[in-house]
């Protein structure tokens, strides 16, 4: 067992707590068969590493379908072009199907990754009553923690983003978990982020929104309101809320960041998104509560915490240890909205037969140079077996693929 927040190695048996909240202790020895509760398990890990599930904290589940999608009507030469060309006529064509297989899909590689609880940003701005119970039903049938938000805009209308709000209210009303989301500060109108705000506040959670991915957001509120958008969302109680997350952060200012370090909200790095989408590379060593996220690219955590620590060598001189302090602060989060399927009993084990001695002292050097969600064996979500052998246990990952082959086809046609 390796510890996920020290890394000590402990060799033993373990005995794993069904439940949101569960629990992980060692015990002396294996009861006997008898003396098992009914449903109890006991999984051989001889030759095994286990330690606890990954997180991902901050997804677009809904750019599952896109793989391979027909290319933009016009090559885009800018971050609003990527949206408008690419995202926002993706997300205008979800249904509830489309959705529907996007989450289920989604679940399935982030399963097979080791990655057991999601923070999800979802869009679809004209399928949007019903999308987060949607979503959190194909999570949950896959065996996925989640905090959900539906991402409020004012780019299609004020009555669209109200439907928006709507949407969470009737989720959060319904006992669903999540953040109120936002798109981002230059396609929210004051009206629309106070509104949020106020329902975060209602719901005690906090706001999801992207800041400064690209610069262009920050130079649209400086010219439009006179100040950053990190100063935007301060001035209307966004930063005062802890469980507030601020995707990127790419373009903010030394003020922003001297904000940011005194508020208790959460930063998310998408390093291979901001790669992918040519806006730049961050420096987060001002804050003590940034995470990981994939922002939509993939469902692989291993990865994303690979390639922040390679690229953050150059960008901050980050050490694998302050990295992998990143990949596992979402836990630090998910802590905040009480039982949410992200405890101790989420864990992965690793068929990891390195040429070389694992040990305490080394194991970073393993997590970033030789190990890889191929290595992902056995998963357990919630103290309960979802993947095994690699294969799942709760659905049928063929039936699972062919509906989001059928759905993907379903959505090129409508992007034309």
């Amino acid at each position: 067992m390796i510890d996920a927040e020290t890394l000590a190695l402990t060799s033993g048996h373990f005995a794993v707590d069904e439940g949101p909240a569960g629990t992980v202790k060692a015990v002396a020895e294996i009861p006997e068969a008898v003396n098992l509760h009914a449903g109890t398990r006991v999984l051989d890990c001889r030759g095994r590493f286990v330690t606890r599930a990954l997180a991902c904290g901050h997804h677009h589940i809904y750019s599952c379908l896109s793989r391979g999608m027909p290319p933009a009507p016009r090559q885009p030469k800018s971050f609003t072009d990527i949206l408008e060309q690419i995202w926002w006529r993706l997300d205008k064509c979800l249904d509830k199907d489309m959705t529907e297989a996007s989450a289920l899909a989604t679940a399935v590689y982030l399963a097979k990754n080791g990655v057991a609880f999601c923070i999800d940003h979802h869009a679809a701005p004209h399928a949007v009553e019903g999308s987060l119970t949607t979503i959190a039903r194909a999570l949950d049938r896959v065996g996925i923690g989640h905090l959900l938000c539906h991402e409020t805009s004012d780019r299609d209308g004020v009555d669209i983003a109200r439907q928006s709000l709507e949407e969470h209210e009737r989720y959060f009303a319904s006992g669903g978990k999540g953040h109120v989301g936002l798109h981002a500060s230059f396609t929210v109108s004051d009206d629309t982020l106070n509104a949020a705000v106020a329902l975060a506040r209602k719901y005690d959670t906090g706001i999801h929104i992207h800041v400064a991915e690209a610069a262009s957001d920050q130079e649209y509120c400086l010219a439009t309101y006179g100040k950053t958008v990190v100063r935007r969302l301060q001035d209307a109680g966004a930063l005062d809320l802890p469980k507030t997350i601020l995707g990127h952060c790419v373009h903010i200012s030394e003020e922003d960041r001297a904000i940011l370090a005194q508020s208790p909200c959460w930063i998310v790095q998408n390093t291979e998104s901001n790669q992918n989408n040519n806006v730049g590379l961050a420096a987060y060593g001002y804050s003590e509560r940034v995470m990981l996220g994939t922002d939509g690219m993939h469902s692989d955590m291993i990865r994303s915490a690979q390639s922040s620590y390679f690229a953050g060598i150059s960008v901050e001189g980050i050490t694998p240890a302050a990295t992998y302090e990143r990949l596992r602060n979402v836990h630090r989060h998910t802590a905040l909205h009480g039982p949410c399927g992200d405890a101790q009993n989420n864990l992965v084990i690793l068929d990891y037969d390195s040429p070389t001695p694992l040990h305490e002292h080394n194991v970073l050097g393993h997590i970033f140079y030789g190990l890889t969600a191929g290595h992902v064996d056995t998963v357990i979500s919630q103290g309960r077996v979802i993947v095994e052998n690699r294969q799942l246990t709760r659905c049928n990952e063929e039936e699972i693929l062919a509906f989001a082959r059928q759905q993907a086809k379903r959505l090129w046609d409508r992007l034309g």
